[in-house]
């Protein structure tokens, strides 16, 4: 998780959200890395876990990334989530929750509906309050 926050800070740094993102091989090797690049790429689906996604599914060769972990520093929007379900990641882990954009523990909980092929194993709340705080003080900071 200390990677995605590093990616997260390098983010904020560009006047991104804070979100960073990190995917795990099977071999423990660290795949693919990357934080929001939704303003600088001027595309909406930038998020971090995306990114991170499109990279690790490139370097394996494969769309599906059987038996990869992804570690994200806030919990997955629903496009993410959906993305994260079509990839087949084994496990996901995330640091801050998100009340008001999640798609996993809230929101439309995308693995809980009947629609969803795959559901990861889910690890919320690593990290957490340093997730929360980078959050919290980018957008205050803006306010």
């Amino acid at each position: 998780m200390e990677r995605a926050l590093a990616q997260a800070r390098a983010a904020a740094v560009r006047g991104e959200v804070p979100v960073g993102a990190v995917i795990i091989g099977p071999d423990g090797a660290v795949l693919a890395e990357a934080g929001n690049r939704t303003e600088a790429d001027r595309d909406p689906t930038a998020h971090a876990e995306m990114l991170a996604i499109r990279m690790a599914a490139a370097k394996l060769g494969a769309s599906r990334l059987i038996d990869c972990d992804l570690h994200v520093t806030l919990e997955p929007c629903p496009m993410c989530a959906q993305a994260i379900s079509f990839a087949r990641l084994r496990r996901v882990y995330w640091g801050a929750s998100d009340p008001k954009g999640g798609g996993v523990e809230h929101g439309p909980r995308i693995f809980d509906q009947p629609t969803c092929h795959h559901r990861p194993e889910l690890y919320p709340g690593i990290a957490e309050v340093e997730a929360a705080e980078l959050l919290r003080d980018f957008f205050k900071a803006r306010r």
